[in-house]
């Protein structure tokens, strides 16, 4: 099994750099289809839950369980993101988010089937539920180790921009392929909403152990470097020659670009989840939207990010790598764009600035992950990748969901921050202000150590 998820080195095949290179592309895209479709199922053995609540309420489950079940995933996941991304670094990692892929989809399906058979004890969901969660942890950190193997710092930002996509689409889906494959194969019975997309995310994991290698070395190429005339990093260089445990120590514990990344990320989640969460009760609670029309503010937030994601990735390449530049220049649109939120009062008007927001706020969201790539060997990745999620999980959430809360319930007394009671839906953008700025200042400092490594690559002062 160890031997199943090592990096294998063939012996060279002795192609020329310009074989390699026309090559190429053929060989990146089926593992680039391995691990955007693995994502993709990934998510839809994690949105399936919120489609399937109100039948769980039918069954007797309350909303507090749901949101104790719902929180079980979202901790095993944000302590498994670094947990296992220290696990995975170093190994095939295409294959082992696969291998972690039908892991999850098992407990979900038991999960069904319990729920198929009437017996189904909220504690059973609960620790099925975190199981997920831990499986799951490393698929996003493990997705981009194996997109940086096999490109370069002048193009991985748009490929993983484009493999951005692939969580959007399983997230928006994943209701509606739960509940077709409930009503066509289970009379509509709630199990089946987590039966049909387990056998789906079993079948596909499957496919992506075998399909692709994680890098060109293991085809007997050079590597992504050598092939597009670009320095090999001095990070990956003396990283070659440590153990797992010195590279982890030298690169990620003792790196201050890891751990400001970790702020950066946990400011920048605040407001990305503040807005997931809340948009829809805000728009129904302050400016009195029918549930409809609140409910359909988030499909505008996410078909931003979607096209957030391809064009700000695609951008960070043309500026050669400067990922926390550009991060900076979407969150001062942020900044812009969220008076629009604030004092929108029409449908018209709040879905548009709705739709900006998800576009410059997914910009950060993902260039912080590819960002952490420039400061950290590629055998180090899915455990530097796995902090910055670990802090955004645990603290960014706590605030982006229970600050929040705090401060907009009407029954609440409010939420005292810096000598300040904050209550009602209006103070709430106060939060949002305050991390915008505090982002904007942790990517400041990074920007400078990211000028320093560019220009040391491209061999400038």
């Amino acid at each position: 099994m160890k031997h199943f998820f090592a990096l294998q080195r063939p012996q060279k095949l002795g192609l020329s750099v310009a074989q390699e290179r026309q090559k190429w592309f053929k060989e990146f895209m089926k593992s680039f289809l391995v691990v955007f479709l693995v994502y993709f199922c990934m998510y839809l053995i994690r949105n399936n839950l919120s489609a399937a609540q109100p039948l769980l309420v039918k069954r007797g489950i309350t909303t507090t369980q749901l949101g104790w079940i719902g929180y079980g995933f979202s901790l095993a996941y944000g302590i498994g993101k670094t947990v296992l991304g220290y696990v995975v670094d170093g190994k095939n990692t295409k294959r082992f988010m696969s291998f972690l892929l039908i892991l999850s989809a098992v407990a979900v399906l038991i999960i069904g089937v319990a729920l198929l058979m009437n017996n189904a004890p909220v504690g059973l969901l609960l620790v099925l539920w975190s199981l997920n969660g831990i499986f799951q942890s490393p698929g996003g950190s493990a997705s981009l180790s194996t997109i940086s193997r096999w490109t370069t710092t002048t193009s991985r930002g748009r490929w993983i921009g484009i493999w951005n996509i692939s969580h959007e689409f399983g997230g928006a889906v994943a209701g509606v392929i739960a509940l077709w494959g409930a009503n066509q194969f289970f009379g509509g019975n709630v199990g089946g909403m987590f039966i049909f997309p387990a056998i789906i995310c079993i079948l596909v994991g499957l496919w992506g152990l075998f399909y692709g290698a994680d890098d060109p070395q293991e085809l007997g190429w050079d590597s992504s470097e050598t092939i597009f005339g670009e320095k090999i990093s001095k990070a990956d260089e003396e990283a070659s020659t440590m153990s797992k445990w010195e590279t982890f120590k030298t690169f990620v514990m003792k790196s201050p670009w890891v751990w400001l990344l970790c702020i950066a990320n946990v400011f920048v989640y605040v407001v990305r989840i503040g807005i997931v969460n809340w948009a829809p009760l805000y728009t129904v609670q302050q400016l009195h939207f029918t549930v409809a029309q609140g409910a359909n503010t988030l499909l505008l937030f996410q078909l931003g990010g979607i096209i957030g994601s391809v064009v700000w990735g695609w951008f960070s390449d043309l500026l050669k790598g400067r990922r926390s530049v550009v991060s900076i220049i979407c969150l001062l649109l942020t900044a812009v764009v969220a008076l629009g939120y604030r004092y929108g009062t029409t449908p018209l008007m709040i879905n548009t600035s709705l739709f900006f927001l998800g576009m410059f706020i997914y910009g950060p969201q993902l260039l912080i992950g590819v960002s952490v790539i420039s400061f950290v060997p590629k055998n180090a990745l899915n455990v530097s990748d796995g902090l910055t999620g670990t802090f955004a999980y645990i603290f960014g959430d706590l605030m982006a969901q229970v600050g929040f809360a705090a401060i907009a319930d009407p029954k609440a007394h409010g939420l005292n921050f810096l000598g300040m009671n904050l209550h009602g839906w209006n103070d709430t953008f106060v939060i949002f202000y305050i991390a915008i700025v505090l982002s904007i200042i942790v990517l400041a400092i990074i920007a400078i150590g990211e000028e320093k490594r560019i220009r040391q690559q491209l061999g400038t002062k």
